[in-house]
């Protein structure tokens, strides 16, 4: 048996059903945007601390290279100086607007380099326990690796000629070679294709001017 509906029941049937397929896309037009939707790294990944500690610690070379710049004739060092100065500054700023784009802070309350402790104990020869037995990665003082102590700046100031070249050179490669260490953990530990290539990036950069710093300081 047929069941005949009067007209105006028919019309609300195709309605209703018009009204369901229109909610079924648009349901799975908001699931697939969601999904689409970016993940950021959290405030405690290895992304956001490898992001404030290479800040910090690129913040103090390109003050160094400001400082020595103004200090020496030789147009080489003085070109090395510069470099830093730029490059290290452009990074800087790369790695704060990653921060300001995930929604983080530019400090966090997690101790420095604790992001390296992530995975492997070693990374690049740098050892865990450098600091004693609290598996801190940080200097007796809380420096981080690499970096000059206030003393150090202020002997560099205070320099001039050759005796500035020196110590710049000297206190540059101690600095590049804890930043070599940094990039290596994280291009390891890192989640975020930023993050990797810029760390790949700063190692192969430092690298080379190591090389370069060295042969200037052989020369003196």
């Amino acid at each position: 048996m047929t069941l005949s509906l009067p007209g105006w029941q028919k019309r609300l049937l195709l309605i209703l059903s018009a009204l369901a397929v229109v909610a079924l896309f648009a349901l799975a037009f908001s699931t697939g945007r969601m999904s689409a939707a970016p993940t950021y790294p959290d405030t405690t990944s290895a992304d956001a601390g490898f992001a404030r500690d290479m800040q910090a610690h690129h913040n103090q070379a390109v003050e160094m290279s400001l400082i020595v710049r103004d200090k020496v004739d030789d147009e080489t060092l003085r070109a090395v100086a510069y470099d830093i100065a730029t490059t290290q500054q452009q990074q800087a700023g790369q790695m704060y607007a990653w921060l300001e784009e995930w929604g983080l802070s530019q400090s966090s309350s997690q101790p420095r380099m604790q992001w390296m402790s992530a995975g492997s104990g070693d990374h690049g020869g740098m050892d865990m326990g450098a600091a004693g037995s609290s598996g801190s990665m940080l200097e007796s003082d809380g420096r981080m690796p690499g970096m000059a102590t206030d003393e150090q700046l202020d002997q560099l100031r205070a320099a001039s000629g050759d005796d500035a070249a020196r110590l710049f050179l000297n206190l540059m490669i101690t600095h590049h070679l804890a930043g070599v260490d940094m990039a290596k953990a994280g291009a390891e530990l890192g989640t975020t294709d930023q993050v990797r290539d810029l760390a790949l990036k700063m190692q192969a950069g430092q690298q080379s001017e190591i090389a370069l710093m060295r042969s200037l300081l052989d020369k003196l």
